[in-house]
């Protein structure tokens, strides 16, 4: 039995939603596939992800020079705190799935906090003689993705949300599967509906494939 991680950074509805709905489709398969796993979702957009801070970053230098946990305040306490149980559940889980939309060429706020809450040097990877390392190999991740535009081909390189995010997952050694991306719908209205069943159909075969790993 795996443990699977399913991480939204959306704060809209799955109705209203391309991603969300599509994510859903694709959980909705993955469950079918494989009943077994264990499934933690994750709303980044409930909960109280902590940024890297003020706090944090002098919290972390006394703890180099030393100090003792019990010595931070109680503000660097608890912001640490969430940090490590967050890493700890990340580390924990053998599959992930993101589902996020494509916002200013990027990845949603909450998201990019939440990535920096998880990439943690000895934890999820590691420096060595030969650069970094990531310490997660052998484990599975997809991001899907929607897109009001349409990115890909010759307007690749104006897209920095997928391509971020399969660029750090794989630096922490996850192995990342072809990423599931509707894309164009503000731009051809009338294709939307054809655009997202053509991706529901994409992520539910992505799925049979995540749920037989």
């Amino acid at each position: 039995m795996s443990k699977v991680l399913y991480i939204v950074a959306n704060p809209s509805t799955e109705e209203a939603s391309y991603s969300l709905s599509i994510g859903r489709a694709f959980l909705n398969a993955y469950k079918s596939n494989n009943p077994m796993d264990e499934i933690i979702e994750l709303d980044l957009y409930k909960m109280a992800i902590p940024l890297i801070d003020t706090d944090v970053l002098n919290a972390w230098e006394l703890l180099r020079s030393h100090a003792s946990f019990d010595s931070l305040s109680a503000i660097q306490q608890e912001k640490l705190e969430s940090i490590h149980a967050l890493t700890d559940q990340f580390v924990a889980a053998d599959k992930y799935i993101v589902i996020s939309p494509l916002w200013n060429l990027s990845i949603p706020p909450m998201l990019k906090a939440y990535i920096d809450t998880v990439v943690i040097a000895d934890k999820t990877f590691m420096y060595t003689a030969n650069g970094p390392e990531g310490l997660l190999k052998g484990k599975k991740g997809i991001h899907i993705q929607a897109r009001g535009g349409t990115y890909s081909g010759d307007k690749s390189f104006l897209e920095f949300g997928d391509s971020y995010l399969r660029t750090i997952m794989s630096f922490l050694g996850i192995d990342m599967m072809e990423s599931i991306i509707a894309e164009g719908m503000a731009y051809s209205p009338e294709k939307a509906a054809e655009i997202k069943l053509a991706a529901v159909h994409l992520s539910q075969s992505a799925a049979k494939e995540m749920a037989s790993a």
